[in-house]
């Protein structure tokens, strides 16, 4: 590992712990050289996810886009960051683990439209008003009213 400020190579590990649901090891570490100290994760690699578009193009998953459309529903809403780091988590978990390889944008809109369901019914349906392309309002107040008949 290269010191970021100095670019040596010799440092050592001060400290250890776990980071991101336990799905990262975070290392503080300190350069022989300069004496200053900077951190590092650590996490498994996982096999790339590629995502089947509506045209049945493909593109490589980016949990950045993801990331941002969540949060974008999310906007004004008291939801902390920290439940929505942990929801885009699953997500990412059951992407990974249960689906993996490809992936249509179908199957990841409803993997975060049951994890927004039981988060915020606001941030759900604006993400599901972007998500599903509603056609006209009678089809936007059909889910509006499921989702008051599951709370």
């Amino acid at each position: 590992m290269l010191c970021p400020f100095c670019s040596c190579d010799d440092d050592k590990v001060v400290e250890t712990r776990s980071a991101r649901n336990h799905t990262a090891i975070r290392r503080r570490r300190e350069c022989t050289a300069c004496g200053r100290r900077f951190t590092t994760y650590e996490s498994v690699e996982r096999d790339p996810i590629r995502v089947i578009k509506r045209d049945g193009g493909r593109e490589p998953y980016d949990p950045q886009k993801l990331r941002r459309g969540v949060r974008t529903a999310c906007v004004k809403l008291p939801i902390p960051s920290l439940e929505l780091d942990a929801l885009l988590d699953r997500v990412e978990n059951q992407l990974h683990n249960t689906l993996g390889g490809e992936v249509s944008t179908e199957e990841i809109g409803n993997l975060v439209l049951r994890e927004l369901a039981g988060l915020d019914p606001v941030a759900y349906i604006r993400f599901a008003s972007v998500y599903r392309r509603y056609r006209d309002l009678h089809e936007f107040l059909d889910e509006v009213g499921t989702l008051l008949k599951s709370q």
